[in-house]
């Protein structure tokens, strides 16, 4: 279904970038999308939904 597989890129790319605030300290939704705050927040609420639906989807589905 398109919709796990969606929610599963965006987790792996939340994954992603908490692994380079953890390693590097560097946070690249803020380095992208740092002119606009709302839109960081936005994109943080997106990716923590999807990992709620990825494990609706792979665990208990």
């Amino acid at each position: 279904m398109i919709w796990d597989k969606l929610a599963l890129i965006l987790t792996v790319i939340g994954g992603i970038n908490w692994g380079l605030v953890g390693a590097f300290n560097f946070d690249l939704v803020k380095f992208l999308l740092g002119f606009a705050p709302i839109l960081v927040s936005i994109v943080y609420v997106i990716v923590g939904l999807s990992a709620c639906y990825t494990i609706y989807a792979y665990l208990i589905k």
